[in-house]
């Protein structure tokens, strides 16, 4: 039986996709709910499984290639009769047909093997079933002896060698001319200002030291971090000022009465901003559990678009990297974002005395049509006194 395989449906904020990767070939046998393409979109990629098992028998829209939501871009057999549709479409399938059936990969594990040059065939799989997993594929990578870089099958990049200087061009990502598109609207569009401030961040970490242990095995395992405390400290300042939660909408401010934080997370894609919904309601522990589970599903690529639409405000930590200092720029229609960055020991003036403390510099730009610098500096300066002073944070002072 012959089915229709269609893009996925995308949302209202998303008007087409890319064919990124075709995983599977015409005439290669696919299992029901096997990985077979992926669509790439502004804001993530998107995967089409197999209906059933059978084959593709026809290719609609090959990679690079736009798509609309719910076009049709392959067509698919069903059962038996996908053997005998191989010939017809694709004749290269006969040599795969009668290689042994291909071991169960997962797709994080499948990308990371294509980027490496990796035989998946050639990897120990632990996962169920002996399916092979990501970490396989990177304990591979790191087992392996060192050997020439193998030539991809299908070139990817064009090559310009000009006697010992190499240039490779690669096209760029739809998620990555998106994210420049909307980097240069914000700075285009908007009067971006940043202003600066630093906490002491030792009242914190004394707080987490002593409490760690107590709050892992109370909350099941979650581990008790610093973007927790700046996500409440957050939510309570826009509380305090809600036009920093505000957004300007043509020649209206519209004023969000709820907090959707969003928090930025960086992949091999580039960075991707999921939001903690009704942040002013969730506890620490909900709040690490949720970066944790955003950071997991970003880098496999298995964020939903949903869970990355919308937001009020944004925090952005470069200091994971090791960023002193930066400023960040507004993830639009937001009219503000936090940047957080390195803790570094510092000599400090207290009480006349020097002492060496653990400081962090604060960044907050803001779209200055609708903000003013009194509000931005005391929107700041309240964080800041909330993290030096975490009691207040429950205290709601």
């Amino acid at each position: 039986m012959s089915i229709e395989i269609k893009a996925p449906t995308f949302p209202e904020s998303v008007a087409d996709g890319t064919v990124a990767t075709w995983h599977k070939k015409p005439g290669e046998a696919v299992k029901r709910d096997e990985l077979i393409v992926d669509i790439e979109t502004d804001k993530v990629v998107l995967e089409v499984v197999a209906p059933a098992d059978g084959s593709i028998a026809e290719i609609l829209k090959g990679e690079g290639e736009t798509v609309l939501s719910n076009e049709v871009i392959a067509r698919f057999v069903e059962g038996a009769v996908a053997a005998q549709a191989a010939p017809a479409t694709a004749p290269v399938a006969e040599s795969k047909a009668a290689a042994p059936a291909e071991k169960a990969v997962n797709p994080a594990a499948r990308k990371l093997a294509e980027e490496n040059n990796v035989n998946t065939a050639t990897v120990s799989g632990s996962g169920k079933d002996g399916r092979v997993l990501k970490e396989d594929v990177a304990n591979h990578l790191k087992s392996a002896p060192a050997a020439a870089p193998v030539a991809a099958a299908a070139p990817v990049a064009a090559i310009e060698a000009v006697g010992d200087r190499v240039e490779k061009r690669v096209p760029m990502t739809r998620l990555r001319k998106r994210i420049a598109e909307r980097l240069l609207e914000a700075s285009s569009t908007t009067a971006m200002l940043t202003t600066f401030n630093e906490v002491n961040m030792k009242p914190v970490m004394e707080l987490r030291a002593k409490y760690k242990d107590q709050f892992e095995k109370a909350h099941n395992g979650s581990r008790l971090g610093f973007m927790s405390f700046f996500v409440k400290a957050a939510a309570e300042a826009l509380r305090r000022f809600p036009v920093v939660n505000a957004s300007i909408d043509n020649n209206d401010v519209v004023y969000h009465g709820y907090q959707d934080i969003g928090v930025a997370v960086s992949t091999d894609k580039g960075l991707v901003v999921p939001v903690l919904r009704n942040a002013e309601n969730m506890s620490l522990a909900t709040i690490e559990n949720t970066i944790r589970d955003f950071g997991l599903r970003a880098r496999d690529g298995k964020l939903g678009i949903e869970e990355m639409s919308g937001g009020t405000f944004t925090i952005t930590n470069g200091g994971v990297f090791g960023s002193l200092l930066s400023t960040p720029i507004l993830n639009l229609p937001q009219s503000a974002i936090l940047g957080m960055h390195k803790i570094q020991e510092r000599p400090m003036a207290v009480n006349g005395k020097v002492e060496i403390l653990p400081m962090m510099y604060l960044a907050l730009s803001y779209d200055h049509r609708l903000l003013d610098g009194k509000e931005a500096v005391q929107f700041l300066v309240t964080i800041k006194d909330l993290l030096e002073d975490p009691a207040r944070i429950l205290l709601e002072i």
